[in-house]
């Protein structure tokens, strides 16, 4: 049995593991007590701010590994990353006057044309992927290194909301449940996270979604003109309504803006499962390490244990929840507005299958795994840390 007395740190003892009802229930609600005396210290603006914070860094350590992962699992779903200059009107555009603003950042080993051999003529597989480090490689050496971070406006945009609304309620939701289950279904106890990880990731991705469809479009595609400056989110997003106007020749309509919301459904069922598998594996490998720190751990043995529990967590999620991130990219990148519309997310995960078979289903698992974990682990732990923090600084005022 664990001893609830036996550490003096309530903060860690708040996350330690928590005995079963089964074998002392008093014990049991005293610490579910203690967790929600502790936990509402903390306001909903500071748990915002902890996790906008957490957010903000992972999206600017990670976003390289998910513009990587999109145009995968693009190309895989038939859109065309060729040379500017792979036609022949394309060729005859850069030659002459306008040859300076040709595109020299292929291969050296590509056969050159054009005056001084200022124009590159390249094979198709040079602009072809064949994998995440070919990705990376062809998109510095084609586009240059800020193209990694294509989308990072978006992904804060997108990170601070949806973080600050998800974490924050996830703590409200868990304490919540946590508080009914062992009087009311005492059995059930073992299932909070995975039920408070997947209603707060609903409530978060309803909300912000419209943002993270601007995100995928932006990461997927390239720009037509080398010179040309890409769209921001908010021209994506006109540019989505606007291509549905045109094409069903419609006035201005709230039916118009439903395409900001097209693909909800790929990404509740991709991140729902990923929430409920993410959270219920991170508690209890949490209290665990937590437990290992002991009495007299800072805020270093906590940025540590939350850390390590949400890497292992957010790759084990990442890697299971794969074919629902392709199907859920396949429908944000879809160009035919009325096929978008229609698409449903079976319907994509069995054209997936049909098209590419069981790597299709897991086209760009390397890079999402890669960035599921850190930012997983780099959100968690820094939200549990400010968190620590902020506690202390109520405490000893």
């Amino acid at each position: 049995m664990i001893e609830a007395e036996r550490s003096e740190n309530l903060w860690v003892s708040s996350e330690m593991p928590l005995p079963l009802p089964s074998s002392s229930s008093r014990g049991f609600s005293s610490q579910i007590a203690s967790r929600a005396q502790l936990e509402d210290n903390l306001g909903l603006t500071e748990r915002v701010f902890s996790a906008a914070g957490a957010a903000f860094l992972s999206a600017l350590l990670v976003n390289p590994l998910d513009v990587v992962k999109t145009r995968l699992q693009a190309q895989a779903a038939g859109v065309s990353y060729s040379h500017p200059l792979s036609n022949s009107i394309g060729r005859m555009a850069f030659f002459g006057p306008n040859m300076m603003f040709a595109d020299l950042r292929c291969s050296p080993s590509c056969s050159r044309a054009g005056v001084h051999g200022t124009v590159s003529l390249c094979p198709p597989d040079c602009f072809q992927y064949k994998g995440t480090f070919d990705v990376f490689t062809k998109i510095i050496r084609q586009e240059g290194m800020p193209r990694l971070w294509r989308g990072t406006n978006a992904a804060l945009a997108l990170a601070v909301p949806m973080v600050g609304i998800y974490l924050p309620f996830y703590d409200m939701f868990r304490n919540r449940l946590e508080e009914l289950s062992p009087e009311n279904a005492p059995g059930t106890t073992i299932y909070v996270p995975l039920v408070a990880g997947a209603l707060a990731r609903s409530l978060a991705c309803t909300v912000c979604y419209p943002v993270e469809l601007a995100r995928t479009r932006m990461q997927a595609f390239k720009e037509a003109k080398a010179a040309m400056k890409p769209p921001g989110v908010f021209k994506t997003l006109v540019g989505v309504v606007s291509e549905v106007r045109t094409a069903n020749n419609l006035e201005k309509s709230l039916h118009n803006y439903r395409i900001l919301w097209r693909g909800l459904g790929a990404q509740l069922a991709r991140d729902v499962p990923f929430s409920a598998i993410c959270w219920g594996t991170l508690e209890p490998m949490r209290r665990r390490l937590l437990g290992v720190v002991g009495n007299d751990s800072n805020a270093l043995g906590i940025l540590g244990a939350n850390f390590s529990a949400g890497f292992v967590a957010g790759s084990i999620a990442a890697a299971t929840t794969c074919p629902l991130d392709v199907a859920r990219t396949r429908r944000q990148i879809e160009k035919d507005p009325g096929r978008a519309l229609r698409m449903t997310t079976r319907q994509t995960l069995i054209e997936v299958w049909r098209d590419g078979g069981m790597r299709g289903l897991f086209m760009g698992i390397g890079p999402r795994v890669a960035r599921a974990g850190p930012s997983v682990g780099i959100v968690v732990s820094f939200y549990e840390v400010v968190k620590y923090v902020l506690h202390r600084q109520y405490a000893s005022s």
